[in-house]
């Protein structure tokens, strides 16, 4: 009750006094923690992801295209599917939550798959990509890189109904 009284003397003396419903509704909610403590080093992990995919992709496409498009163009489709995962991690809301997930899902399918597939048809894989032999090239931190993701985002999930 003492701190009722104090919170409207000061904001008299402010000349804005607003009722404890009014105060409530102008702090923020906060609608999203996934870019968060943790969830601040996975976005930047994946803006790196990104902008090294991007860079090798483009530059692999201009230069030695013909010598390997199959695997050139999963570079580009990895860094288009980490520049989404970057950007819809760091957004809040559920629209972005699902996108991050659409986003690490296809990521780790594509690791799955594109690895694979440079083992067991290495003909059509004779240079390697960011997903090639499952991110053996990068630390294998792209097969390691999906799982935190999701881990993260299960954690983080949105409330229901919220």
């Amino acid at each position: 009750m003492e701190e009722a009284k104090n919170v409207s003397a000061k904001s008299s003396q402010d000349g804005t006094e607003q009722s404890g419903a009014a105060a409530t509704e102008a702090v923020p909610a906060r609608t999203s923690t996934r870019n968060t403590g943790p969830g601040r080093l996975l976005i930047a992990v994946y803006a790196v992801f990104a902008i090294s995919a991007t860079a090798r992709a483009a530059y692999q496409i201009l230069t030695k295209f013909s010598e390997a498009p199959l695997a050139y163009l999963l570079s580009a489709f990895a860094a288009v599917v980490y520049i989404v995962a970057t950007v819809s991690l760091a957004r809040p809301g559920r629209t972005a939550f699902k996108v991050s997930v659409a986003a690490v899902l296809v990521e780790l399918v594509g690791v799955l798959v594109v690895g694979a597939l440079s083992v067991f048809d290495s003909v059509n894989f004779p240079h390697e990509t960011v997903w090639s032999l499952f991110g053996r090239g990068y630390g294998f931190i792209p097969l390691l890189l999906p799982i935190l993701g999701l881990i993260w985002l299960y954690r983080r999930r949105p409330a229901k109904g919220a």
